[in-house]
């Protein structure tokens, strides 16, 4: 599914900082979010990195309605960030969940840059927020989109449900505590599914960048 550009220019301000981003003004919209990467910290706790035990009391036309919403304004944004940059690629928009879920892919133009997703997935999570506030602007409302380029986060969330069940398969065998090592709030959020489902439990432990999650036995 691939959206239309939008005539309307998101702009986005950080309610903490006031500092707007313009894509429109942006003199090389790529540096930008790659300088944003070196400083990217894990505020947002919208995230979350446990699993999914929250019930929603929208009704789900509703969440739906407002999922689709965010997907649109979220593809329009991202489109003119690629335009601006002169980067080759087409938006993807999706629901996962409850969330919306938007990917940059290759097109027949050519392929999405590799530098969109950054050293450890850097520039994909600076990208992520960039679009969450363009969304904010636009909407008046917190986006917990999740953003991927180029398979990156449907290849690792793939190698991360691989380690939870080896992870599980241990921690069953010893009897014993198993920490991982250190992950994003996206990387433990989908071991800690992947666990849970698997019929064991886990927490979170440390704090960033060496927050990690420890698998516990039954």
């Amino acid at each position: 599914m691939t959206e239309q550009n939008s005539t309307a220019t998101p702009v986005a301000e950080d309610v903490d900082t006031g500092d707007t981003i313009n894509t429109i003004d942006t003199v090389d919209a790529l540096e930008t979010v790659e300088a944003i990467a070196t400083d990217q910290s894990d505020t947002d706790q919208s995230d979350g990195d446990q699993p999914a035990a929250d019930v929603s009391r929208e009704t789900s036309s509703s969440a739906a309605d407002r999922l689709e919403r965010e997907g649109d304004v979220a593809a329009d944004y991202l489109e003119k960030l690629l335009d601006v940059a002169d980067l080759d690629g087409d938006i993807d928009v999706d629901i996962d969940g409850d969330r919306a879920a938007v990917a940059i892919v290759d097109s027949e133009e050519g392929r999405v840059p590799r530098r969109l997703v950054g050293r450890d997935g850097e520039v994909l999570e600076a990208l992520q927020e960039l679009t969450r506030l363009a969304v904010l602007a636009q909407t008046g409302e917190r986006s917990r989109l999740m953003l991927d380029v180029a398979g990156h986060r449907a290849a690792r969330r793939q190698a991360l449900v691989a380690r939870a069940g080896e992870a599980v398969e241990q921690v069953k065998s010893s009897d014993e505590p198993l920490s991982l090592e250190p992950m994003s709030p996206f990387e433990r959020k989908v071991v800690h599914d992947a666990v849970a489902a698997l019929g064991l439990q886990t927490e979170s432990e440390g704090v960033e960048p060496h927050r990690h999650v420890v698998v516990l036995p039954s």
